[in-house]
């Protein structure tokens, strides 16, 4: 792959040429592409470097996936205070699980390398989109836009802030799926560790910092919504809103300048988009949506009205414009900023405009003296003409006669009579529309967060009343703390009018009831009570649970889960069955070892003796072929082999009579002749010898003499 198609996942993308500049002289000779970091990380070609550290592809050699490692460069690994900061990044981007954010993997440090294992996406960057398409219609500008917003209104609702917002942090997959990468300069929103100052360097991206970073260095959610407006400006028109030949000439305008209308850019853009793009980048961080989430409502509207077709809402431009901002409104002072301006630092252009917005101001062509003089008579019963100058210390009074007047001057006097009327209607009216638009109404500060002491406070300080409403749960918000507000923060409310708030009562849990000796159906009602999911269930034996019945849960009872969490059930199948074997003619102590295996009970009723069923196998088992349970008896005939007969001593007797005994006893008789036969008709010998025990019907050979 090439380093144009992955993300830069944290670093400059202004330095993503790998040659853009030498290796840090601790590297010399030790390369990090091949190395194996942490026994797991094998590190491949470098795909992007900034001023902090370095991204390079690498393979998850344990769980066999392509990441992206961000490296920290050599040597700041060494101070603590950087080193400590970018494991904070780890920790506080893996808080963050958004579909429209980079997910952070893994941290770690190998021998020196500080490192981040994050998810690598194939793809570009909202930089490389702004290059080919801006400027873009406003639909395709709110559309890229939107998942930025979701990303960062996560990212708020967590307490963080991202503080380095542009679009080369914004990355797009070949999927074209919108993600934020880089939350290694977010810091948890608190009013101690808001300087955006390490060591004197500010941090973040000139183009894209919010007036109060510039001027005291302290920020909050709001400084994102700004570099957002910023972003979205630029990809309607193309151009970043403010640009000089330094950055200090740039952070001068973003104190000094508002952003400009991207109408004066491109032409025919709806008053709405303008106003969206005032409203997130007013200089007066109080006119400001409060956070990403606020601003991403107010996007939504105005997305609405875009794809709608519709071409003038003056009601949207009024609950969007900010109203004009104090000359103190950027949120500090500026003798700081002005007094780090070299007289060569600032263009010609900039001074010049400065000093007439000083200097300058607009005078109204009605003012109080003019005015008196038009309604009150002169002493000499002449009217005295506004735009005559008002006598002065060196200005000489001189009586001249005046002619009575002609009859016509009465009608001249109804004339100027009807023109002041006519100014006052005006002046009434605009008043009016004034005071009914604008005057009587002011801007939901936003609360959420504070505990209900601290919300009720602002908002009374704000000139508003409080209502606190039912407590609701909430999974990013803790318990006692504002998750929700009635209009919005950043929303319009009349003076002196109530703004609903709701504390949040934690997450919602539920701890996994006793499920055991329900009924199936029992054990689904009563999850779906706790608001809890019934996944599954599984059939198992059960010796002593009844069939149908639910035997354990998954996860455990007293579990604690979020509503909707999945419970798997084990039910039980009733007492599993035994097929009986026929052990008839097997061995009888092998039979007993496998059946008692089993679970049954094997007894042996009787031994016998067997002709034909060896010693020790099975004659005969009662039940044969049947179905039993675990506990149940088997009952087995085991066989003796056969009976033993001993052999009687018959030598020396006739033949007959030694027959007839033996027969007697059960044996077959043979006989033969003796060798030197004499005819003689006794028992000479005999096989199997006296005494011997052989089974009963074995031949017995007699040899006669």
């Amino acid at each position: 792959m090439t380093p144009d198609r992955h993300a830069r996942s944290g670093a400059d993308a202004s330095s993503t040429d790998p040659s853009s500049g030498p290796p840090s002289p601790r590297w010399d000779g030790q390369r990090l592409e091949g190395r194996l970091l942490d026994g797991r990380y094998r590190v491949g070609p470098r795909i992007a470097r900034g001023g902090m550290a370095s991204v390079h592809e690498a393979t998850d050699i344990r769980l066999d996936r392509t990441v992206a490692i961000k490296v920290m460069h050599p040597g700041l690994g060494d101070d603590e205070e950087f080193a400590a900061r970018f494991v904070r990044e780890a920790r506080a981007a893996a808080r963050l699980s958004h579909p429209n954010v980079v997910a952070v993997h893994d941290q770690g440090d190998d021998d020196g390398v500080v490192f981040l294992a994050m998810e690598l996406v194939a793809g570009h960057t909202m930089r490389d989109v702004i290059a080919k398409e801006s400027p873009m219609p406003p639909a395709r500008a709110l559309a890229l836009l939107e998942p930025v917003l979701s990303a960062l209104a996560a990212a708020h609702r967590a307490g963080l802030i991202h503080r380095d917002v542009k679009p080369e942090n914004v990355l797009i997959s070949d999927e074209g799926q919108v993600k934020v990468a880089d939350f290694g300069l977010a810091k948890a929103v608190s009013a101690d560790t808001q300087h955006t100052a390490t060591g004197g360097v500010l941090i973040g991206t000139v183009s894209y910092l919010a007036p109060e970073l510039v001027v005291d260095g302290r920020a909050d959610a709001r400084a994102d919504v700004y570099a957002a407006g910023v972003l979205l400006f630029e990809l309607l028109t193309g151009r970043k809103p403010h640009e000089g030949e330094s950055p200090i000439q740039v952070a001068y305008k973003h104190v000094h300048e508002d952003v400009p209308l991207p109408s004066t850019l491109v032409p025919g853009l709806p008053a709405y988009v303008d106003a969206l793009v005032a409203r997130a980048t007013a200089r007066d961080r109080g006119q400001r949506p409060a956070d990403a989430g606020v601003l991403l409502h107010q996007l939504r509207r105005v997305s609405t009205a875009v794809v709608t077709g519709v071409r003038e809402d003056p009601d949207l431009v009024a609950d969007l414009m900010p109203r004009p901002p104090a000359p103190e409104a950027v949120g500090g002072d500026t003798g700081e900023l002005t007094q780090l301006l070299r007289p060569t630092d600032v263009p010609p252009a900039v001074e010049r405009d400065e000093r007439s917005r000083r200097t300058d101001t607009a005078a109204d062509p009605w003012d109080e003296e003019e005015m008196a003089a038009l309604l009150a008579p002169s002493s000499t019963g002449t009217p005295v003409s506004p735009t005559a100058p008002p006598p002065t210390e060196h200005t000489r009074t001189v009586q001249v006669p005046v002619a009575p007047a002609p009859r016509r001057t009465r009608r001249s006097r109804k004339g100027l009579l009807a023109l002041v009327l006519a100014v006052l209607l005006a002046a009434g009216l605009g008043t009016g529309a004034w005071w009914f638009g604008f005057a009587r109404w002011t801007t939901t500060p936003g609360v959420i967060g504070l505990d209900r002491q601290a919300a009720v406070e602002r908002l009374e300080a704000a000139g508003l009343e409080a209502e606190i409403g039912p407590r609701a749960f909430s999974r990013t918000v803790p318990a006692g703390e504002v998750m929700s507000t009635d209009p919005s923060a950043g929303d319009r409310v009349l003076d002196g009018g109530t703004v609903t708030v709701t504390i949040s009562k934690g997450e919602e849990l539920y701890d996994v009831p006793k499920l055991r000796g329900m009924t199936e159906d029992e054990a689904q009602d009563a999850l779906a009570e706790l608001k809890l999911e019934f996944g599954g269930s599984t059939q198992r034996w059960s010796e002593d649970v009844p069939e149908g019945v639910v035997m354990a849960s998954d996860p455990k009872p007293g579990t604690t889960l979020r509503p909707g969490s999945v419970v798997d059930l084990v039910v039980s199948k009733g007492r599993k069955p035994i097929k009986v074997k026929d052990w008839t003619g097997e061995d009888a102590d092998t039979a007993r070892q496998r059946m008692e295996a089993q679970g049954l009970v094997v007894e042996v009723t009787d031994e016998q003796y067997s002709d034909d069923v060896a010693e020790g196998d099975v004659i005969s088992q009662d039940p044969v072929g049947a179905t039993l349970f675990k506990g149940d008896s088997i009952e087995l005939v085991v066989s003796l082999g056969p009976e033993l007969v001993e052999v009687p001593n018959v030598r020396a007797s006739g033949v007959d009579a030694a027959r007839e005994e033996l027969e007697a006893l059960g044996f077959d008789v043979e006989t033969r002749e003796a060798a030197g036969y004499l005819g003689l008709g006794y028992v000479f010998s005999q096989s199997p010898g006296s005494g011997e025990r052989v089974p009963k019907g074995s031949t017995i050979t007699l040899t006669l003499i």
